[in-house]
């Protein structure tokens, strides 16, 4: 490791290629997924702004008081602090702040979609121009994208623990059993197999099933009928994002004919998907075989989404995209057909891009 840092990532290097890709003079992000990409410090986003900037000059943050002692406890950062208090409050750490990292015409990067208006707007007043403002985002998230092995490490335990944890809940659950009870059941054989915490948990039955985002209730799950589980636990920070569709009993025709189908647009991806095809031409694959089927005007979302600390991130594998796939992205399968008043079907897998083609992160069975 460069600059005397203990730690497996190099956040200095990865600050100097943000600032170099931004083409800007500063760069600011706030607490959230661009903060542990580029840190590996976790705040929590608040009313008190915390501030990280980088520049030429090396990582500063403007923090509050109550706050120092984490940052004090990565000597690895060699960050500088320009420190406010409750009773002082945050616009003089913002000044001297700009003062002692920026000049007057310098530009500022930011993700625009994460820094808040109220922190622009304090940033305004210690002296930066409105004309100063970059949007970023793209930056951000672009080099986020490719996963390092250790990223793609934690990812892969915490599909194991959610895998274990889903064969566990469904040799539990049976018709008759709320959607709640369901979701309590596989939460707690998350947690208890270790995980971080949750990073998405939806359980569906019958008719609500074609509901892509539905809410998870009381609704009772009734033999015959479809549960749709679309979960993930979180480990050393990173996601796993999976959805199985069930069926406990006999499925009808029409349900029978939608599975097929999912399950041949997921095969197809899996097969198709490598390094050096666009985001759009996965999608068009899969997309292909569920109009086949006669479901193409059931398939109302794009096939997947980039996953790493974020859920939902780059690449987005959608019609119009034309990205190529490049070694180390990893991203979700999950081709779905949802028919209201009978309801959904969505089988989603994990998969990350490699030099030969890709590999599926996911095990769990896709069969109804």
């Amino acid at each position: 490791m460069s600059r005397g840092a203990k730690v497996t990532i190099d956040y200095l290097e990865r600050l100097d290629g943000l600032l170099g890709k931004s083409g800007a003079d500063l760069v600011a992000f706030v607490p959230g997924e661009n903060m542990v990409y580029f840190t590996g410090l976790h705040f929590h986003l608040s009313e008190r702004p915390i501030i990280g900037l980088y520049s030429r000059r090396g990582l500063s943050f403007i923090i509050p008081e109550l706050e120092v002692a984490k940052l004090e406890a990565r000597p690895d950062l060699e960050a500088r602090r320009f420190m406010w208090t409750d009773q002082s409050g945050f616009d003089g750490a913002f000044g001297e702040a700009v003062a002692a990292l920026t000049h007057a015409d310098a530009t500022c990067a930011m993700d625009g979609q994460t820094l808040r208006f109220f922190e622009w707007r304090a940033l305004e007043r210690a002296g930066l121009s409105s004309s100063a403002a970059v949007d970023a985002g793209d930056v951000f998230l672009n080099m986020r994208a490719c996963k390092a092995p250790e990223e793609i490490a934690s990812m892969r335990r915490a599909i194991e623990i959610s895998e274990s944890a889903l064969e566990a809940t469904m040799d539990w659950a049976r018709p008759g059993m709320s959607e709640r009870q369901i979701a309590d059941r596989l939460s707690a054989e998350m947690v208890e197999r270790g995980a971080q915490g949750l990073a998405f948990l939806l359980v569906l039955s019958g008719e609500k099933s074609g509901l892509p985002h539905g809410d998870t209730g009381d609704r009772i799950w009734a033999e015959n009928e479809l549960l749709l589980i679309d979960f993930g636990a979180r480990y050393s920070d990173y996601p796993a994002d999976i959805t199985r569709t069930f069926c406990y009993g006999e499925p009808t025709a029409q349900i029978r004919a939608m599975y097929d189908a999912v399950y041949g647009a997921n095969q197809a991806a899996r097969e198709f998907a490598r390094a050096g095809v666009s985001c759009e031409a996965v999608d068009r694959v899969a997309r292909a075989v569920i109009e086949a089927a006669g479901f193409g005007e059931y398939f109302i979302h794009r096939l997947g989404h980039g996953l790493g600390l974020s859920v939902h991130e780059l690449p987005n594998i959608v019609e119009g995209n034309t990205q190529l796939l490049e070694p180390g992205m990893v991203f979700t399968i999950e081709p779905g057909v949802y028919i209201p008043g009978v309801g959904g079907v969505r089988i989603e897998d994990n998969v990350v891009v490699t030099e030969n083609g890709i590999d599926v992160l996911t095990s769990y069975p896709r069969e109804l």
